[in-house]
């Protein structure tokens, strides 16, 4: 169920959003929402980047399996093209001094 929230928005943002609201045919009110809407989507798709990110990372820590960029690109494109395509192959990482 909806709950009322209050905002204080700066005059000129206020403007803002009634005029561009107006222009895609939304009440200012359902031009915040999808605005907010859009924010958090986006917000929850960058936290879920940065901890898929984090989880390999890991695993390349744990199991020290890397793959060269080209080639699981070439075999992926492969792939795609619905070609057969061996797998690549792992490679050893450099490590950072």
């Amino acid at each position: 169920m909806p709950s009322t929230t209050s905002l204080k928005l700066p005059e000129e943002l206020k403007e803002k959003i009634s005029t561009l609201a107006q222009g895609v045919a939304q009440t200012p009110h359902a031009y915040m929402v999808e605005a907010i809407a859009e924010k958090v989507a986006r917000d929850e798709k960058r936290r879920a980047f940065l901890e898929e990110a984090k989880q390999s990372m890991e695993e390349v820590e744990r199991t020290g399996t890397v793959y060269r960029h080209e080639d699981v690109m070439r075999w992926f494109r492969a792939k795609a093209g619905g070609k057969k395509a061996a797998k690549p192959r792992p490679v050893k990482p450099k490590r950072a001094r």
